[in-house]
C-alpha cells in the first residue's frame, strides 16, 4: 500500500460552502455504503457487472477521500490507484445522485489531483463506460482526453479511457 497524502480538509476555492473532503479508509461504513450505491447503479446500466480487471481494495487503493455536507452527511466519494509508471487512476469516484449538479464531484476530483500530485503523479488515467454519458461529459469539461483502452480496460468495447496531464 501507498503512502497516504497528508488528511486535512481541502481548501480549494472551488469547493461549494460546508463541504469537506477528507480521506478516509476505503473499507469504512460510509464508504462502503457510497461504493455499493455506485455499483447498484452501474449494474442497472449492463445490466450486471462488466468492469474489466482486478477490483480495487484497500490495500491497493493509494488513497480515498469521502465528501460530507456541513452534517457530516456522506455525499459522495472518490480514490487513486497507482497504475504503471506511478500514474494514478480515478477509481470508485462517485457522488449521490440528489447531490450532483452542486459541484460536489468537481471539488472531489480536485482533491483527487492534489492528492496525485502529492504522490509523485505525472497524470491521471480512469475508464468509465459507454453508457455512463454524465460521467463522460463530467471528464470531458474537466479536462480530460481520451485516450486508447489501458491496461485490464484494452479490448473491453464498453470501456472509454481518459487521461489528464498534472
Amino acid at each position: 500500500m501507498t503512502t497516504t497524502p497528508e488528511a486535512s480538509p481541502t481548501t480549494t476555492p472551488d469547493i461549494p460552502q460546508g463541504l469537506a473532503i477528507d480521506v478516509e479508509h476505503f473499507d469504512s461504513p460510509d464508504a462502503q455504503r457510497l461504493r455499493a450505491a455506485q455499483r447498484l447503479e452501474i449494474d442497472r446500466a449492463y445490466g450486471g457487472d462488466t468492469e474489466p480487471g482486478e477490483k480495487p481494495t484497500a490495500d491497493s487503493i493509494a488513497v480515498f477521500f469521502v465528501a460530507r455536507d456541513g452534517d457530516g452527511t456522506p455525499l459522495g466519494c472518490g480514490g487513486l490507484r497507482l497504475v504503471q509508471d506511478g500514474i494514478a487512476e480515478v477509481k470508485r469516484m462517485y457522488v449521490r445522485p440528489e447531490s450532483r449538479g452542486a459541484g460536489v464531484s468537481a471539488a472531489i476530483l480536485r482533491r483527487l489531483e492534489e492528492a496525485a500530485i502529492d504522490l509523485g503523479s505525472p497524470a491521471l488515467v480512469l475508464e468509465t463506460g459507454d453508457q455512463q454519458k454524465r460521467a463522460i461529459g463530467f471528464y470531458e469539461r474537466e479536462g480530460f482526453r481520451r485516450i486508447a483502452n489501458f491496461g485490464p480496460y484494452v479490448g473491453a468495447a464498453r470501456s472509454i479511457c481518459y487521461s489528464k496531464v498534472l
